[in-house]
C-alpha cells in the first residue's frame, strides 16, 4: 500500500482535489493518506463494497471511545443519538421509525411549495452582479426543511447559523473557537427544539415533527433526545449537501455551457445524477473496523479507521468513461454521493427533488445567467462546496 501526502487545507487541493484523487487511485484502490494517518479507499468498486461490509461501521468500538472534552459536551450529546453515527441495533430502530414519518408521500407533497419558493427567490434577485449562494442555493433547502419540520419560515436564518457552526466540527483544521461555536449552536438548537417538540406533543400538526412524535413500531417510539437529534441531522446534513450540490452543479452547467435539453423533464434526472457524480458535496466518510480483517492487501485491526473517498470513487475511470468530463447525457449509474449500505442518506429523495425543481426554474427564469467571476471553493474539507458564486442575469 503506497503512502500519499496531501494537506486537506492546501489551496490547490481545496480548489481541485481530483488531481490528488487521480494520482492516489493510480497507486491502487487503497492508499495510506499520511495526513489523516489512515488508509483511504479510492476506487468506486472498493468504496461501494466497503459501504456494505458489516465488519466496518460508523460507531466507535465502546472500549475505544474517547473522553469528551467539557467544551464540546453539548455537541456530542446531540451526536450520541444520530443515525449517522450509530450501527445496529440502535441504527435499525431509529431509521425504521424515521422512515415511518419521512415518507415518499410527505416528500412529494412539498413539490408545489418548493416551486413557488424558487419563483419567489428569483423575483428578489438584485440587478447587476450578486452571489447566487445566499440568494438561491442556500434558501431553497433551508426553508424547505423548516417547512417540512413545521417551524416558521422566519426561523430559517437561525437554523442556517446553527447548522453552519455545527458542521465546522467535521472540517479539516477546525479550531478551538470552532468547537466552542459548534457546542453553543448545539445547545441553543436543542433548547429551541425541546420547546417546539413539547408544543407539538400537545398540539400535533401535519408536519414531520408531529409525524416523528407519532411514529411507533412494536411499541417503540423516539425519545425527545432522539427527536431532537433527528431534526438536527435532517437540517445539517440535508441543508449542507443540497447547498453544495446546487452550487457545484450550477457552476458546472455554466462552465460547460448549458444545453436546453438537460433541463427538460426527460433530461433532468440524468443532469442531477451527473452533478452528484461529478462534484459531490461530501468527499470523505470514515468507518471503524470491528474485527481483524484484510482489505486490498492491508490488515485492519479492531478500531482501525478507513476513509471512504466519495469524490475519488465518483471519478473512477473503471466506473465511467472520461470521468473528469461533465456530461449530463450519461446513462444513470449508481454513484457514491449519498453513501451506501445501511447509511445511505435518508434525505436523498428530498435533495433530488429540490434539484429537479430548482435548476429548471432557475434557468427558465434566468436564460442569460452567467458567471461574473471565477467560482472559489470554501476551505471546508471534507465537504466540497463553493465559498461564493458570483453571477449576472
Amino acid at each position: 500500500m503506497k503512502t500519499m501526502t496531501q494537506s486537506a487545507t492546501a489551496p490547490d487541493f481545496v480548489q481541485n482535489p481530483y488531481t490528488f484523487y487521480d494520482s492516489a487511485r493510480a497507486a491502487g484502490p487503497l492508499v495510506m493518506w499520511d495526513d489523516y494517518a489512515m488508509p483511504a479507499a479510492m476506487s468506486h468498486d472498493l468504496v461501494s463494497t466497503l459501504f456494505k461490509n458489516r465488519k466496518f461501521g460508523r460507531e466507535v468500538p465502546p472500549e475505544m471511545a474517547p473522553a469528551i472534552p467539557e467544551h464540546v459536551k453539548d455537541f456530542y450529546a446531540v451526536e450520541a443519538h444520530s443515525m449517522l453515527e450509530l450501527e445496529p441495533p440502535r441504527h435499525t430502530r431509529l431509521r425504521s421509525l424515521v422512515l415511518r414519518a419521512f415518507t415518499s408521500r410527505s416528500i412529494a407533497a412539498l413539490e408545489e411549495g418548493i416551486a413557488a419558493l424558487c419563483h419567489q427567490l428569483i423575483d428578489r434577485f438584485p440587478t447587476g452582479e450578486f452571489d447566487l449562494l445566499p440568494a438561491y442555493c442556500t434558501e431553497v433547502p433551508v426553508i424547505t426543511i423548516a417547512r417540512l419540520l413545521g417551524v416558521p419560515d422566519d426561523m430559517a436564518p437561525q437554523f442556517l447559523n446553527w447548522s453552519n457552526d455545527m458542521v465546522k466540527m467535521y472540517t479539516a483544521g477546525r479550531t478551538h473557537a470552532d468547537e466552542v461555536a459548534a457546542n453553543t449552536a448545539a445547545r441553543d438548537f436543542t433548547a429551541y427544539l425541546t420547546d417546539y417538540i413539547n408544543e407539538r406533543r400537545k398540539t400535533p400538526s401535519d408536519d414531520l415533527i408531529s409525524r416523528l412524535i407519532a411514529a411507533e413500531e412494536e411499541g417503540e417510539k423516539l425519545s425527545t433526545e432522539e427527536l431532537i437529534t433527528t431534526c438536527v441531522l435532517l437540517l445539517n446534513a440535508g441543508h449542507e449537501a443540497t447547498v453544495h450540490t446546487m452550487g457545484n452543479g450550477i457552476k458546472a452547467l455554466l462552465e460547460t455551457g448549458l444545453r436546453p435539453e438537460w433541463m427538460t423533464q426527460e433530461g433532468i434526472d440524468q443532469t442531477v445524477e451527473e452533478i452528484l457524480r461529478f462534484d459531490p458535496p461530501l468527499h470523505m466518510f470514515t468507518r471503524y473496523a470491528y474485527e481483524d480483517i484484510e482489505v486490498a492487501g492491508h490488515t485492519f485491526k479492531r478500531g482501525d479507521q478507513i476513509a471512504l473517498m466519495l469524490g475519488a470513487a465518483n471519478r473512477d475511470p473503471a466506473g465511467w468513461d472520461n470521468p473528469n468530463t461533465f456530461d449530463p447525457t450519461r446513462p444513470i449509474k449508481t454513484n457514491t454521493a449519498f453513501g451506501g449500505g445501511l447509511h445511505f442518506c435518508v434525505g436523498a429523495p428530498l435533495a433530488r427533488l429540490e434539484l429537479k425543481i430548482a435548476l429548471p426554474i432557475l434557468f427558465e427564469r434566468c436564460p442569460d445567467l452567467a458567471l461574473a467571476d471565477k467560482p472559489q471553493y470554501a476551505n471546508a474539507y471534507h465537504f466540497h462546496g463553493l465559498e461564493q458564486l458570483m453571477v449576472t442575469t
